[in-house]
């Protein structure tokens, strides 16, 4: 009766810490990202490059995936209302069968823009890899993050930490009936935000410098 009521009290502290953890975590990011995501075009300065983070086209069961059907009308927009020049896209190109990057360009040139205005990293399997990349890759120091508003919020603080001024353009969301997994997912992804940059972690791959122009 002991040993189950110290596992217990063990259980409760552990759940404490966990749920402290995230709302501590979510907390610090909305607040360095308010005034740092944008809704209206009017409103959102210019920058040279749009970076658009990647996502599946399709979800699993087949079906369109409405976050990526709505980021890319969002870069889209952007672009044609001129407050980007180049479009920048990171995602994941983990296998042959599976090409964020490739996938989205092929989207964006169907809608209108430019193939030469469109930018590829193929490493972007992570947000943090997508950031850091931006800035040491890319050679960028300014760069519109086009996602998800939660989404643009973790991207933004993860560029501050890296030296890369970042402001968000919200695409659409969807309603958190529907994306309750998402939006559950992004509270433990901004928890290990900060234990990345605890130890330091760095993309999955570096590569040869691209200057975007």
């Amino acid at each position: 009766m002991v040993v189950r009521k110290k596992f217990i009290q063990l259980l409760i502290v552990l759940f404490s810490l966990v749920l402290i953890s995230l709302v501590i975590c979510n907390a610090v990011i909305n607040s360095f990202a308010t005034d740092k995501t944008y809704n209206s075009l009017t409103d959102i300065p210019n920058n040279k490059v749009g970076m658009i983070l990647g996502t599946a086209k399709n979800i699993k069961g087949g079906g369109s995936n409405p976050y990526y059907e709505n980021r890319i009308n969002a870069i889209v927009a952007l672009f044609k209302a001129k407050k980007i020049e180049f479009i920048l896209v990171s995602g994941d190109n983990g296998s042959v069968y599976y090409n964020e990057p490739t996938t989205i360009k092929n989207d964006l040139v169907d809608a209108g823009i430019p193939s030469e205005k469109i930018f590829l990293d193929y490493a972007g399997f992570r947000t943090l890899d997508s950031m850091v990349r931006a800035k040491e890759v890319f050679g960028l120091n300014e760069v519109t993050v086009v996602s998800q508003k939660f989404h643009n919020e973790r991207a933004i603080y993860l560029a501050h930490k890296n030296d890369l001024n970042a402001i968000g353009y919200n695409a659409e969301d969807i309603s958190l009936e529907s994306g309750l997994k998402v939006q559950l997912r992004e509270y433990f992804a901004r928890v290990k935000v900060f234990i990345d940059l605890v130890i330091n972690t760095g993309p999955k791959f570096s590569g040869d410098k691209i200057k975007i122009e």
